[in-house]
């Protein structure tokens, strides 16, 4: 009779020996499997947007030579020459308040940001926080609403409006948002939601978060970039959001004026213009408004723009159209009318904004 010792021993050989090659079977699905989850690198030379490495992207131009290569997560590079104006970055999409880290490096021969760029919907924004810049700042120009300090540096905070521009919807007229960081840099943190609270406190108010990338953007230049992105924490702190207002004044007749009015009137023969700027000197947004004011004796509105005007002569308001309608704390607005006039040149006078008096 055979002894079942030599049995016993083959089945365990062949049990280790299973054992073993199934081990081998796992560690080589999990290489097999790392390698069909990370994609190539993809290089990029005409408008299109898409997923890369998990990270959405985004790819647009209008004229000129730019190369935007993806790699390695959420890393990029990109080279452009004799262009007009080009955006190219990683992020996500859906944007968020989420925090963003970024390194890299930032070249640019001339007119070029990095930034936090991104869109929302209703209302329609297009929006920066500049990290760093080439030789023109993109502040330049517009009014300075306030300031917002965090992540090593004062930020400036700026708004400006884009009048029947392309954007994401189509060519439309939308506001653009800016924090402007005052010391440069091309590798940090972004404390994202810190920029969107600022914005809020000064009646900046962001709709449905579309996409979101850490941008280079290049405009009548060239220049490169070597950027890698990825999420942060989410913590969040509430720095102080300074605002570029005065305080409210009393007016003589004893109403509080929360608005001051500047006009530059350009005449000629029988015609002027009339150029008026409505400044918010409040603490709060100026939401829906109308200007009213008394046109000077012989004169007639003939034509108007950024509002709607009625009457044409006498005591006339101005009401806003739909993309000037809120003025922040610190903002302004200008509207204008060219009018015909008989020798009578004169400014209007007895301005009111929502029925209180303007200084």
């Amino acid at each position: 009779m055979e002894s079942t010792a030599p049995r016993l021993r083959r089945t365990r050989i062949r049990l280790l020996i299973s054992v073993a090659s199934a081990v081998l079977l796992a560690a080589t699905s999990v290489v097999v499997a790392g390698t069909a989850n990370a994609e190539a690198d993809r290089t990029i030379t005409s408008n299109t947007t898409g997923t890369h490495n998990g990270y959405f992207f985004s790819y647009w131009k209008d004229t000129g030579n730019v190369t935007m290569t993806l790699g390695a997560g959420g890393s990029y590079s990109v080279q452009w020459s004799n262009m007009n104006n080009m955006v190219v970055g990683k992020g996500w999409n859906p944007g968020s308040t989420h925090t963003v880290n970024y390194s890299g490096t930032f070249s640019p021969n001339g007119n070029g940001y990095l930034s936090l760029y991104g869109w929302t919907t209703n209302p329609l924004i297009e929006y920066y926080i500049v990290e760093n810049f080439g030789s023109y700042n993109p502040s330049s120009g517009a009014t300075r609403l306030g300031s917002v300090t965090t992540d090593g540096s004062t930020y400036d905070i700026y708004r400006t409006q884009r009048v029947n521009q392309p954007s994401i919807i189509g060519t439309a007229t939308f506001y653009q948002y800016w924090s402007v960081r005052q010391q440069h840099r091309s590798s940090g943190t972004i404390t994202t939601a810190n920029h969107f609270n600022a914005w809020k406190n000064l009646g900046l108010n962001l709709g449905t978060f579309n996409y979101q990338i850490l941008a280079t953007e290049g405009y009548q230049s060239s220049g490169s970039s070597n950027v890698t992105v990825s999420e942060g924490s989410s913590s969040t702190t509430t720095p102080p959001t300074t605002p570029a207002t005065t305080p409210p004044t009393t007016s003589p007749g004893g109403g509080t004026s929360a608005c001051k009015v500047t006009n530059a009137v350009s005449a000629w023969n029988t015609g002027l213009t009339d150029n008026i700027t409505i400044a918010n000197t409040g603490s709060s947004p100026i939401n829906g408004w109308n200007l009213k004011f008394n046109l000077a004796s012989g004169q007639t509105i003939t034509s108007g723009w950024n509002a709607t005007y009625s009457p044409t002569s006498g005591a006339v308001t101005a009401t806003n159209v739909s993309y000037n309608g809120s003025i922040p704390p610190g903002g302004s607005t200008s509207i204008g009318f060219q009018a015909t006039h008989n020798g009578n040149s004169a400014a209007p006078t007895g301005f009111t904004l929502n029925g209180a008096a303007c200084s």
